[in-house]
């Protein structure tokens, strides 16, 4: 059978899976898969402020109130990058779109650093030298990684966070696969620690370590795609991309679960223990044999 020479390239009809993606600069779907689960992560920390800053007050936790404050800050960040899609073909809005990502990465990143950096020291510590060990660590790692994005960024014009006319950029994906592969480097130090004779040092968290596979599995899938998207592979380019996407809509509410949501259930029960404690003291459920 003779072949049509008019039939478009294997690499071209691969390519077309990544127009979900690219289907402009704001698709529907791309924007609701992003801008849904934002809003319902705000609203739902929103219901829950009230309560969860009285937890807050009652524990004196400085590590998790500044934790607490700064998935806020990221959330409001990360609702607002959903909403502004539109914003990476507008050229006069380029450089707001770009310090806008920038600082939605960072805040996700020191997020995620801190949470690995905090737990590897102490579960739960609440002084301030605690709070300044672990945003020490977390806080010197994102400096570096901001300094550097911005030298890519502004310095040689490479689109880190641009997609449209950035899909065979090699600087783009060298840095993004640069990024990525420290992520899973860590990762699967720990998952090595976790099943080797160290593996005392970890916390004894099943939902940290659950927390560890999942990032691992999801920064190993990154890698593997920003790699075969820098050699311009279409599929490669459409997993990144949906990694992405899933990182900005899923990576908050996961960390919120794993993480906080255990902090506060755990003060609930301090709560009740502390009140039956005061109540027994007090000799309320003494019983009158006479």
């Amino acid at each position: 059978m003779v072949r049509n020479i008019t039939d478009p390239p294997m690499r071209s009809k691969i390519e077309r899976i990544s127009e979900w993606y690219n289907s402009g600069c704001s698709g529907f779907w791309r924007e609701a898969a992003l801008v849904v689960p934002s809003v319902l992560l705000v609203l739902y920390l929103g219901f829950q402020a009230k309560r969860n800053l009285k937890k807050l007050s009652h524990r004196k936790s400085y590590v998790m109130i500044a934790y607490y404050a700064l998935l806020w800050f990221t959330a409001l960040l990360n609702l607002a990058w959903a909403f502004l899609q539109g914003w990476q073909c507008a050229a006069e809005k380029e450089i707001a779109w770009n310090l806008l990502s920038l600082f939605t990465e960072s805040g996700m990143l020191i997020l995620e650093i801190s949470l690995v950096a905090f737990l590897l020291q102490e579960n739960y510590a609440s002084g301030l030298e605690a709070l300044a060990h672990t945003f020490l660590v977390s806080g010197s790692f994102v400096a570096v990684d901001i300094l550097l994005q911005v030298i890519f960024i502004f310095g040689f014009g490479v689109p880190l966070f641009i997609n449209a006319n950035a899909r065979t950029h090699w600087g783009k994906w060298s840095v993004l696969f640069a990024h990525t592969l420290v992520l899973s480097a860590v990762y699967s130090y720990i998952l090595f620690v976790h099943h080797s004779k160290w593996k005392d040092k970890l916390p004894p968290r099943p939902s940290f370590y659950n927390y560890v596979v999942v990032m691992f599995i999801v920064n190993a899938i990154g890698l593997f795609a920003s790699g075969v998207a820098g050699i311009g592979f279409g599929l490669g380019l459409w997993l990144y991309n949906f990694v992405v996407i899933c990182r900005h809509s899923l990576y908050l509410p996961f960390l919120y679960v794993t993480f906080l949501a255990d902090f506060f259930q755990e003060e609930d029960w301090l709560l009740d223990n502390a009140y039956y404690s005061e109540m027994k003291d007090a000799g309320f459920f003494d019983t009158d044999w006479d």
